[in-house]
């Protein structure tokens, strides 16, 4: 592996620090239970080929059929059973992400970006205990926008002008490419890249060879 000189790493955090879906799974179903929609089921399965695109694709995808209304109806209770089970039943952490995080914040500055709703990021550092790691972090629903502008976001407010990018899925690889940043795929998560990445680890301690 390279080893990389870098003023900051910025992770994604659904398939590439921990995953969610099982519990996710039965937060959105029982969701669309009370919306009347159970015909819409969604599988963990499903939703790892979901997660990593903005929360309104997400839902027109598994909500093809209903009106804006609906869907109106269902994104907060979506929103609200997501962030109540997860309280309960946190996510599973990938190998060895929080010693890997602890080693390093020792030597440099980490950052959070992921397309997620107000508060996500936050309940996942809560669960974890990882907020003393991360410097900083944005997500759409603290700003509004997406990915990309997310990340230069951050190396603006943070002056990084080497960071890198640590993702899962090809969607994370497009929104690095339009902020300007290297993009390391994390191979163990959920989705796969279109292109030739930057850099690729299999584990999440890899990292650590890398910087």
């Amino acid at each position: 592996m390279k080893h990389l000189d870098t003023d900051g790493i910025i992770f994604d955090v659904d398939g590439t620090l921990w995953d969610t879906t099982p519990v996710v799974e039965t937060a959105w179903n029982d969701a669309m239970d009370e919306c009347g929609l159970s015909y819409a089921h969604v599988t963990a399965h499903q939703l790892k080929g979901l997660f990593g695109l903005p929360m309104e694709v997400i839902i027109d995808r598994i909500l093809p059929k209903e009106n804006d209304e609906v869907k109106s109806r269902f994104q907060p209770l979506c929103y609200n059973n997501e962030h109540d089970y997860l309280l309960r039943t946190p996510g599973k952490l990938y190998d060895k992400v929080g010693e890997t995080l602890s080693e390093l914040s020792k030597k440099h500055k980490l950052f959070i970006v992921s397309n997620c709703q107000e508060g996500y990021i936050e309940l996942f550092l809560e669960k974890t205990g990882f907020g003393p790691y991360i410097s900083d972090h944005l997500c759409p629903g603290d700003t509004g926008k997406h990915k990309a502008e997310n990340i230069q976001l951050i190396c603006q407010r943070n002056n990084l002008k080497n960071a890198f990018y640590v993702g899962d899925t090809h969607m994370d690889q497009e929104a690095c490419e339009k902020a300007g940043v290297p993009f390391i795929f994390a191979s163990y998560g959920f989705g796969k890249t279109k292109k030739t990445p930057d850099e690729t680890i299999r584990s999440f301690s890899d990292l650590l060879e890398i910087f």
